[in-house]
């Protein structure tokens, strides 16, 4: 995990938050705790945003647990390039365990990216036709279809619900948060039948003419480590690694 000049992690980290809202949140020390309804996982996680050393770290690690336990949801860190000193070994050592693959954080400069589609409104928020994109992603759960239905209310900053429309179907979509200068793009869905036919590609670029109309200049993903595809797709637009993250969680008892 590391820091590269493109943006620096702290920045990314506090855009992703902000994109990404859960009906619950609290702060001990550096950590901030969301809690949602246990779907996808940087809504149901605690980061750190200061990796200064902290005295107080077997304390608050205790603290949170007992928040999630409370709360009735899994304990879950999310390590980033930004934890204390010791953080990773600390959770092990309490029986956490490492999930298996990182992932990865690209950003890039939005203004090359941006290109107008015709093709391509926004539903302004998470519509009926929206989710049944979403629906065709494998990767989604009934608690990660709740948290997303409720993103356009929770949501602070502006977002965009993208859906590309090819041959007269819904063939695509993708969730973009513009704020400041940075833009996030999530969700990126395609039917089976319409994917490998650049339709991805048209949506981020879609997503990059709305943010930058807002002010935004660095667009962001997070993408899967062995997501190969996903990675050349965004490596392709001129993304680039800027970090990783990967999470630790705690095991139900038996």
């Amino acid at each position: 995990m590391h820091d590269q000049p493109l943006c620096p992690v702290g920045a990314l980290e506090r855009a992703c938050l902000t994109a990404l809202p859960a009906l619950r949140h609290a702060w001990d020390g550096s950590f901030v705790l969301k809690a949602f309804l246990g779907g996808t996982g940087r809504a149901n996680a605690c980061c750190s945003l200061d990796p200064a050393p902290d005295p107080d770290l077997p304390a608050r690690i205790a603290r949170i647990e007992a928040s999630y336990r409370r709360l009735g949801l899994t304990a879950r860190f999310r390590s980033t390039p930004l934890d204390p000193p010791g953080l990773g070994e600390a959770l092990l050592a309490r029986g956490y365990a490492v999930d298996k693959d990182d992932t990865l954080v690209h950003a890039g400069p939005v203004a090359p990216v941006a290109r107008a589609d015709a093709a391509v409104r926004d539903e302004a928020g998470p519509t009926e036709a929206w989710m049944a994109l979403i629906a065709t992603a494998e990767y989604q759960t009934p608690a990660r279809r709740a948290e997303k239905l409720r993103n356009g209310e929770l949501l602070a900053v502006p977002g965009a619900w993208l859906v590309l429309r090819q041959d007269g179907v819904d063939a695509a979509c993708l969730f973009a948060v513009a704020y400041g200068p940075h833009c996030g793009i999530f969700d990126l869905a395609t039917r089976p039948e319409f994917r490998r036919r650049g339709l991805g590609a048209r949506l981020i670029r879609a997503a990059a003419h709305w943010a930058r109309e807002l002010g935004a200049e660095t667009l962001y993903a997070q993408v899967a480590a062995s997501n190969t595809a996903s990675r050349g797709l965004q490596e392709s637009l001129g993304l680039r690694e800027a970090y990783r993250y990967r999470y630790y969680v705690k095991p139900a008892a038996g």
